[in-house]
């Protein structure tokens, strides 16, 4: 993947010198609410106010920028910045040909924990997107654990990122491109239909709802790769095959079988390997939003 010396976002909000002071939001905070929210639909501020009821501190994030950045460091953020600039000109694109205005998320970079409009957030979550402050949250040591966890090699000790093994960069692309996806969802209203859906329905069929989602923003996530490289030419030979590589090893059937030995369908939230892997290549082979209607699909 080509990103280097290209335009960045201005976008990016740098935590990475923080984190939740002692006496801040507890763990048990954390999990109530970001569990309440992201499995079981509840809404983000009432998700907020959980953890602020469960743990009974006040403590505040510190929230400050890495005084003393390594080269590592700072080529991460430098990376993160330039994908989160692809995606705002690509998304204006789509939105204006649709009638619409798209308006940029922010990319908060942070380390081990921090606080978000819908809780506190913990790396151990992944990068994830909150709709009520439209930021996407990333711990950049998420990068290094990536590429650890999909057998890309070349980096050393606990870096974030390498600059001597450029591999896997476009499947770290793809995660934050998803991330962006759920922006997108968030602007078009489809977050809230489904919000408001799930409300209604069983445990079951909430998690298909939530599959649906996720798998639609897999898609939006392809859509992303090939109008920005029809703009700019910037994926590299293998590039695709890495997007399909991480949409494989986060799939609920892979993640459940290695971490249990089990497949538990009904419990799915985000989609099978074979379903995430099928929606990022539609969209990328597409490049047509209205090719990502995953809710009247069959999946």
């Amino acid at each position: 993947m080509r990103w280097k010396d290209r335009e960045e976002s201005s976008n990016v909000e740098d935590r990475r010198g923080g984190g939740l002071k002692a006496g801040g939001i507890s763990i048990l905070g954390i999990v109530v609410a970001f569990v309440a929210w992201k499995f079981f639909g509840v809404n983000p501020q009432q998700a907020y106010q959980v953890t602020k009821q469960v743990t009974q501190q006040q403590g505040q994030p510190t929230n400050k920028p890495l005084e003393h950045q390594t080269v590592d460091q700072a080529e991460a953020k430098q990376f993160a910045s330039t994908v989160l600039a692809d995606t705002e000109k690509t998304w204006t694109q789509i939105f204006q040909e649709n009638g619409k205005k798209y308006t940029d998320p922010k990319l908060v970079l942070y380390s081990g924990a921090t606080q978000t409009a819908c809780g506190a957030g913990r790396a151990a979550m992944g990068p994830f997107y909150c709709p009520t402050d439209q930021k996407i949250y990333l711990d950049t040591t998420f990068f290094q654990e990536m590429k650890a966890k999909m057998g890309i090699t070349g980096s050393s000790g606990n870096t974030e990122f390498s600059r001597k093994d450029q591999a896997g960069d476009f499947a770290l692309a793809y995660v934050i491109a998803h991330e962006v996806g759920h922006h997108v969802q968030n602007l078009l209203g489809v977050s809230d239909q489904v919000y408001n859906l799930r409300r209604q329905s069983s445990e079951k069929v909430g998690n298909q709802l939530s599959v649906k989602q996720e798998l639609q923003a897999d898609c939006f996530a392809g859509v992303w790769a090939k109008r920005t490289n029809d703009r700019v030419k910037f994926l590299d030979e293998g590039d695709i095959h890495q997007a399909m590589d991480a949409a494989e090893k986060i799939g609920d059937d892979y993640l459940q079988k290695r971490a249990t030995g089990q497949v538990v369908p009904d419990s799915f939230t985000h989609g099978t390997s074979q379903q995430r892997m099928h929606w990022f290549d539609r969209g990328f082979q597409s490049g047509n939003i209205h090719d990502c209607d995953t809710f009247n699909s069959a999946i």
